[in-house]
């Protein structure tokens, strides 16, 4: 089996209320929730591979660095 195929096991702990908007997006996109962390993922990589090191993504702008989200405004 190659490398690329192989898919590896983390285990993830976050707030109830990151869960949830996790779910709602994967739920919007047609997804699984473990997909959508997936290709949160990879937009992140891609976006950081690109030059763009020390910035926040514009996608996580409204999360917390602990990983709650920001209040609405």
């Amino acid at each position: 089996m190659e490398d690329k195929k192989l898919k590896k096991q983390v285990p993830l702990r976050i707030s109830a209320e990151l869960y949830a908007e996790l779910e709602r997006w994967a739920e919007d996109d047609f997804r699984s929730l473990n997909g959508e962390i997936e290709y949160l993922l990879t937009e992140c990589v891609r976006y950081r591979r690109r030059g763009k090191k020390g910035l926040t993504p514009p996608l996580f702008s409204d999360i917390n660095p602990d990983g709650t989200l920001k209040e609405d405004k």
